[in-house]
């Protein structure tokens, strides 16, 4: 890892730039793509699941065989285990919900909120060399939670034509209401456009590769909704000597074998806890099967020392991680001070893991630095807010001629004589 010692506040945005990564370059490929899917439906999402998938499909969707099987092949502990999981993120989800509440802004003016759900919701899962079957239940959950009516899923087959069985079981146990074997770019342009066997949504959830990060930013320009712009996996651990340096390692070794193009970051006002660190990283990724994109990874990542806790607090808040792990004594200080983060793992007994599977919180996070104005995925994601207001022959009397007053500075007659003549009609 690059070590920096004390940087410049003016060197910061150069050495906090997160690894090469640009859409613009593929929107070409995409728009290719999206273009045959909506001309030819499945018989474009046919040749090129052949082309990038390598496998042929006569058929996208998961059938009830296959769903049924893979309950017998998943091992009775990874079910308990993604019961367990299930049942915190529902908890934390459930408690977001925000019942009606009517406000009377003056005497006889009623306003309130309410939220009606995303009728059609697609989930784009990874299922190459790492299944994300966690991220069915990050998706899924809170989408039937917020009563979404139509959840599909899209996730790629693997050179036999099939769907892990971990993700066709999580997708079941959870309510997903269509399952279909297709990725890629063709997949979110299905979801786009809608084929012959896979329906139109009205917006699209979900990591994957930057060829799907692509084409969810042009489902965009579709009028298609998605979550959030997305980017590689990032961490950023805050850690002084009263940390352990083999955990500290072991958390940025979890975000860095996520992809080549990850970036891990740890932060201390100790040099020889960095240096600890970095001992700790040469041994422990020797022992990952992902050692070769741990390495890549760690290629793009940084050890920084800064003495000065607000220099410390405002090169994180620049920065703006997905992930920020927070080991340190003085750490009320830091959790007074967050600003810009997707989610935060306090103390050392809290793992970046933990939030990725079972803590109950969500792992669809803003990566690139969106979390200086996104949220991650929670339950509002699913949901619209709808506003409604009732006004009474009072309630017109007593805002109309603010109303009448501001209509007319505005050069708005027609909004004036919407409530002069109601006005009139009560004299």
């Amino acid at each position: 890892m690059n070590t920096i010692i004390n940087p410049d506040r003016k060197s910061w945005s150069e050495i906090l730039k997160r690894p090469t990564f640009t859409t613009a370059s593929l929107e070409s490929v995409v728009k290719e793509v999206f273009d045959e899917v909506k001309e030819n439906g499945d018989v474009a999402l046919k040749r090129y699941t052949e082309k990038f998938d390598k496998v042929s499909i006569d058929n996208f969707t998961a059938s009830k065989d296959e769903l049924e099987n893979a309950k017998k092949v998943v091992s009775d502990e990874l079910k308990a285990a993604i019961e367990l999981a299930k049942n915190n993120i529902e908890k934390f989800h459930a408690s977001q919900k925000i019942e009606k509440k009517v406000i009377t802004t003056a005497n006889g003016v009623e306003c309130w909120q309410e939220s009606r759900d995303i009728e059609k919701v697609g989930i784009y899962i990874p299922g190459g060399s790492a299944p994300l079957f966690s991220t069915v239940l990050m998706l899924a959950v809170p989408a039937k939670l917020a009563g979404c009516k139509e959840i599909v899923l899209c996730t790629p087959p693997d050179k036999n034509g099939n769907i892990n069985p971990a993700i066709l079981y999580t997708a079941n146990l959870v309510g997903v209401t269509k399952v279909f074997k297709v990725g890629g770019i063709q997949a979110i342009g299905a979801l786009t456009f809608g084929t012959e066997t896979i329906p139109q949504v009205y917006k699209i959830f979900g990591p994957g590769n930057q060829y799907v990060t692509a084409a969810k930013q042009v489902a965009l320009s579709e009028g298609i909704a998605i979550d959030m712009p997305a980017g590689p996996s990032e961490l950023l651990v805050l850690a002084d000597e009263s940390a352990n340096a083999a955990f500290v390692a072991s958390d940025l070794l979890s975000q860095a074998e996520h992809g080549a193009d990850s970036q891990v970051i740890c932060v201390s006002n100790s040099k020889n806890f960095l240096q600890e660190v970095e001992r700790e990283i040469n041994t422990q990724i020797e022992e990952l099967p992902r050692k070769e994109i741990a390495k890549k990874a760690i290629e793009n990542s940084k050890l920084i020392y800064l003495e000065n806790n607000k220099d410390i607090l405002d090169l994180i808040n620049e920065y703006a991680p997905e992930h920020y792990i927070l080991a340190v004594k003085n750490e009320d200080y830091y959790l007074n001070g967050v600003i810009n983060a997707g989610s935060v793992f306090i103390g050392n007994y809290t793992p970046e893991s933990a939030g990725d599977y079972a803590s109950g919180t969500n792992h669809t996070l803003p990566t690139n630095g969106f979390a200086k104005a996104y949220s991650g995925v929670n339950l509002d994601a699913f949901v619209k807010k709808i506003t409604f207001q009732k006004i009474s022959e009072q309630g017109i009397k007593n805002i109309g001629n603010a109303i009448e007053l501001m209509a007319e500075a505005e050069g708005l007659q027609a909004h004036k004589n919407a409530v002069t003549l109601r006005l009139k009609s009560l004299k």
